[in-house]
């Protein structure tokens, strides 16, 4: 989508999967006290921009998905392309098909889109009616492994104020439960022995001192890191520069405790020191330490440094 002036009111058209939180997403931005309305038709849509638009300086965000009267996703995007008092932005919001069957299960609602069939069914439809829209799109959020707590703190994070600077998210995720969803950059931190087989160390977690000490003093560690600053450094300013607004780095292990929490926690301080303003997020840091996930041919050279007390 073409640069805007930066001046002008924002306009965020919230779509995606249905039951992946347009609701929570809309009720955010409202709390942030931008003008907002779910499920409007498409045909009206012009109306309601150039309405707040003429009030000035108002954000706006517009809920449209599949089950939204007119919908079609080419004309959506011809139509958001073709509007210069404002800055058009496109949120789609995804979710892992299982869940978003599970959630239509606890809630016994019927998919919009399959009425009368089973909710996966729907959810096939729908993926297929909104691909076009979420190649388009600015920003996606997987909201799979989000609460709706979570997704507000991001919603803030994100929209809370106009930025001149990119929204870096450095994460943290256990390869064991499956890779992170919403990662531009993927870092694996898996050659380094696994802290896990420490028995000291396995209660702990990577913003632990004895884990960050134990991780530091392995081979490679620093240099590795070394170079992850450097090329995020000059990737960040390269991004923003190119209309990328928001920019997701994760550290992955096996368990996603131990390593990847440690590499993040560190590369998040030095980027601090490089003028940027990470958040953090740890996937899997609250799960409970399993050895039946941990790599077990870490254990050898882990326990070379293992010392009983």
């Amino acid at each position: 989508m073409p640069a805007a002036r930066s001046d002008l009111p924002r306009l965020l058209i919230v779509t995606g999967m249905s039951g992946a939180g347009k609701s929570t997403v809309l009720a955010a931005l409202e709390d942030l006290r931008w003008e907002c309305v779910d499920n409007l038709p498409l045909a009206l849509l012009p109306a309601f921009v150039a309405e707040v638009a003429g009030h000035g300086g108002i954000h706006m965000a517009v809920g449209i998905d599949a089950r939204s009267r007119g919908f079609d996703a080419e004309a959506l995007l011809a139509m958001v392309r073709g509007f210069d008092s404002v800055r058009p932005e496109i949120l789609f919001l995804d979710s892992a098909g299982a869940e978003l069957i599970r959630r239509y299960d606890e809630t016994r609602r019927r998919h919009p889109l399959a009425l009368d069939r089973p909710a996966e069914d729907g959810v096939a439809r729908e993926r297929d009616l909104t691909a076009g829209l979420r190649t388009a799109a600015e920003s996606i959020i997987d909201t799979t492994d989000l609460t709706p707590m979570d997704l507000r703190d991001e919603l803030r994070r994100r929209y809370g104020e106009d930025r001149n600077q990119p929204v870096v998210t450095v994460g943290s995720f256990g390869f064991a439960r499956g890779i992170s969803r919403t990662a531009d950059l993927v870092f694996d931190m898996r050659f380094c022995p696994n802290p896990h087989w420490v028995d000291s160390l396995r209660p702990l977690t990577g913003r632990d001192p004895p884990v960050q000490e134990f991780v530091a003093a392995q081979p490679g560690w620093e240099p590795t890191l070394d170079s992850i600053e450097a090329l995020l450094t000059d990737l960040i300013p390269r991004y923003f520069a190119a209309g990328k607004t928001y920019i997701a780095v994760a550290f992955g292990c096996t368990g996603g405790r131990h390593r990847s929490v440690a590499a993040a926690e560190e590369m998040a301080s030095r980027l601090r020191k490089k003028g940027f303003s990470p958040n953090i997020r740890h996937r899997d840091l609250s799960l409970t330490p399993s050895d039946s996930i941990e790599d077990p041919s870490a254990g050898p050279a882990a326990s070379d440094t293992n010392t009983s007390e």
